[in-house]
């Protein structure tokens, strides 16, 4: 073979190896671009307010689903901010963002506030399910069984359970304070019921504090009978919990670690309205026609009539409304705290039973149990801006500011999400 002919093999040798190095250069690229594609589509639609690998985006013709699965090891709440409107809450309409489902029963949701919102699952799951208010992922299911013995309370060897119904959190949202309608285990008796009475002999029950950062239940504090709606004051002196079978309220004093009063309420008591300045907070008593203020400094009593059945209750930002669902007439009241009167009540559907607040004072928003809606009010007028098909029996309702997003919790098992920008 002469010269040239090695050469050229040589050369054709090079040129196959230079063509399979190119090749090899333009897989790699093509892979990173790919995975850069899988990448930035879902963090460009989160920070539309959209999906991310757990939520598919929901277009106007279809509804999305979360398949919800646990991080093994809790993470940080999304830092990002959303890329939402500034208009006023009256001035936007609520669109469906997501539909949360998994192993889970939801009595209740809650905003922490600092990027988290809780679900409380009742004995139904055992549960409270914690979530990222950006992402709508779960975050950790935390289970209601404790060792009261390890956390204060030693008459109670072993290992017992709850059963979460509603929870409130602290201002800074480190804390989130649980209500649990009955323990189930040693020393424990059968459960509350609807319709018991301070005679009736239901065991005590407990609130349980969660360490929001290490998402773990750290404290318990022992109650009155079937413990409903929890309350924190601004301050993060106590924490407030209506006890439904003993027909009471019991202060807790989060410095000293346990219940410090007792206060008599009257039949059936359940929704708190607690003051921004502070200084009282308002019972809503659903076995009458009436609130009860309690003075936050004396410890003093007072009652005010709103309607049948109030369930729910919650302050206007300005501290001078205060608005309450009357589950036994099917409306909404405006009680002016100026005039001591109610100067409106609205319709909305059956059994309204929670209701929340935008963070500008501007809307409210309801869920209707039987009716299976949410509707939505302006605040100032009390006149109905929208009303929308949600679930079977919506039974929670909670708005978290900084995502201006309003999270429906229904009982059948799932949680829908609606942007309100």
């Amino acid at each position: 073979m002469g010269a040239e002919d090695r050469n050229d093999r040589v050369g054709r040798r090079e040129a196959r190896r230079r063509a399979v190095k190119r090749r090899r250069l333009a897989a790699v690229v093509a892979v990173v671009a790919v995975v850069g594609a899988a990448i930035a589509v879902p963090l460009y639609a989160s920070a539309r307010g959209g999906s991310n690998t757990a939520l598919t985006a929901a277009p106007a013709s279809s509804k999305p689903k979360v398949r919800v699965k646990a991080n093994r090891k809790p993470p940080k709440p999304a830092s990002r901010t959303l890329a939402v409107s500034g208009r006023p809450s009256d001035r936007a309409r609520l669109k469906l963002a997501g539909v949360i489902t998994g192993n889970i029963s939801p009595k209740s949701v809650a905003s922490s506030g600092a990027g988290y919102v809780t679900a409380q699952n009742m004995m139904y799951r055992h549960s409270v399910t914690v979530y990222d208010a950006a992402t709508l992922k779960l975050v950790k299911t935390i289970p209601d069984a404790v060792q009261l013995s390890k956390l204060g309370y030693p008459q109670y060897p072993g290992v017992v359970r709850g059963a979460p119904v509603e929870a409130a959190f602290s201002a800074d949202g480190h804390y989130g304070y649980v209500s649990n309608y009955s323990m189930y285990g040693a020393g424990f008796g059968p459960e509350g019921s609807d319709n018991c009475t301070p005679s009736s002999g239901t065991d005590r029950s407990f609130v349980y504090r969660i360490d929001m950062k290490k998402l773990k239940i750290d404290r318990a504090y022992h109650v009155g009978a079937v413990p409903k709606v929890v309350a924190v004051t601004p301050d993060g002196r106590f924490v407030l919990a209506t006890n439904w079978c003993t027909w009471d309220l019991s202060v807790i004093s989060t410095k000293l670690g346990r219940e410090v009063k007792r206060i008599p309420i009257g039949a059936y008591p359940r929704g708190i309205a607690v003051s921004p300045k502070g200084n009282a907070a308002y019972i809503a008593v659903m076995g009458g026609n009436e609130l009860v203020r309690v003075d936050l400094r004396r410890w003093t009593t007072s009652h005010v009539g709103v309607g049948a059945g109030p369930r729910a209750a919650v302050f206007h930002p300005s501290d001078r409304y205060i608005f309450t669902t009357l589950n036994a007439e099917g409306r909404v009241a405006k009680l002016d705290l100026k005039t001591g009167t109610v100067t409106a009540k609205v319709a909305t559907g059956q059994a309204p039973r929670s209701l929340t607040i935008a963070a500008d004072g501007r809307s409210l928003y309801v869920v209707n149990y039987e009716s299976g809606t949410v509707t939505k009010l302006r605040s100032s007028d009390m006149r109905t801006l929208e009303t929308i098909e949600v679930c079977f029996h919506p039974i929670g309702i909670t708005y978290d500011r900084a995502t201006k997003r309003v999270w429906v919790a229904c009982y059948t098992g799932s949680i829908r999400v609606y942007n309100d920008w």
